[in-house]
């Protein structure tokens, strides 16, 4: 007659075995010499072998073959009395067919066996590959439709610039038709328009596109010549003198688009910020400073009140002069522009004495 004890001792084992044969993810014991002992019915059902096919071959052969070099790596750190949690294989079934499974192993070195438990995430990496698919896609159209309307709005801009420099040198005091002196309003105004509508497109799209620019080799004469070029009706209007001097070094690596931003809207301030009287005059040079390329860009313009600015000068919106076409983006897209590529800025300037930007530069 059995005692209460081996009752409840041969409870717990039929509990265990019960478990072990019921349960839907995969339940297994392998041996420190690389083979299956014991698997659930589980185990069977997925890979479709026999429970003699599983045991009469190395547990890695049946991992697929780009996985099992590492797997046999965590399989020896398993020996080693080191649990596998949430390590993720792929295993190939009897038909050919890949499945992922997620582990959690767990060493017994007394008894040279690894007690193991998976789930099958098959379905999951099947979704998480085709939403990373997916994604790529999206990204490369985003990409090319973000590139399409940068390229489109920055050359947009500098015949925009050059009408609006040709409508400033127009005498309307010699046109006496009023239809005529109306319709040149109307389309100076539209032409403003447009200008302040480019010029809005391209800062969003630069600020955006930070983390995701690509450097390169950038000669920075031919950058300041592209805008040069863009702004040539107001450098004529304007009298702007630009002295330049690149004879310390003349490329970076940088980004093109970024450094004719820079340029275009350091320029562009300059002109904008001129003190009265003065026609605008503009010096570009490099310098090398210990391991760092230097480029500095300064002017003779209304400059600023260091102490009063402090480090609200490079901030989104921030506008320190009484201009009608100031909208605190300009310096805010040269910093943003200049330290996202791992670069830095400094700004030095007294009121009525010219800014200098310092641009220091990793070699």
């Amino acid at each position: 007659m059995q005692n209460k004890s081996d009752i409840s001792v041969n409870k717990e084992a039929f509990n265990r075995e019960l478990f072990f044969e019921i349960s839907h993810d995969l339940l297994c014991i392998a041996g420190y010499d690389g083979y299956f002992k014991m698997v659930n019915p589980a185990v069977l059902e997925l890979l479709g072998y026999s429970q003699e096919e599983l045991f009469s071959r190395p547990v890695n052969s049946f991992v697929y073959f780009e996985d099992q070099e590492i797997t046999a790596k965590y399989r020896e750190k398993l020996k080693k009395s080191v649990p596998l949690l949430n390590y993720e294989n792929r295993y190939v079934t009897k038909t050919g067919e890949i499945v992922w499974l997620s582990w959690t192993s767990i060493p017994r070195d007394e008894e040279q066996l690894v007690f193991a438990i998976a789930k099958n995430i098959t379905h999951t990496k099947i979704l998480e590959k085709d939403r990373n698919a997916l994604l790529a896609n999206l990204t490369q159209i985003n990409q090319e439709l973000k590139q399409l309307t940068y390229s489109t709005s920055h050359d947009l801009r500098s015949p925009v610039s050059n009408l609006l420099s040709v409508f400033s040198l127009l005498d309307t005091s010699k046109i006496e038709d009023a239809e005529t002196l109306n319709f040149i309003s109307m389309l100076q105004s539209a032409t403003e328009s447009l200008k302040d509508s480019l010029n809005h497109y391209v800062d969003v799209l630069v600020q955006k596109d930070l983390l995701t620019v690509n450097k390169e080799e950038v000669n920075l004469l031919n950058s300041l010549n592209v805008v040069k070029r863009s702004l040539k009706s107001l450098l004529l209007n304007s009298k702007t003198t630009i002295n330049i001097d690149f004879s310390e070094f003349d490329s970076i690596q940088f980004n093109g688009a970024y450094m004719e931003s820079i340029f275009l809207n350091l320029m562009t301030n300059s002109i904008k910020y001129v003190m009265p009287d003065r026609f605008p005059v503009i010096s570009i040079y490099t310098r090398k400073v210990n391991n760092l390329k230097q480029v500095i860009f300064s002017d003779e313009g209304a400059g600023f009140d260091m102490e009063a600015v402090k480090d609200r000068v490079f901030g989104l919106n921030q506008t320190f002069h009484n201009h009608t076409e100031a909208k605190g983006i300009g310096l805010y897209l040269v910093h943003s522009q200049v330290t996202s590529l791992g670069g830095t800025i400094v700004l030095e300037s007294k009121p009525g004495q010219g800014a200098k930007f310092i641009m220091s530069f990793k070699n």
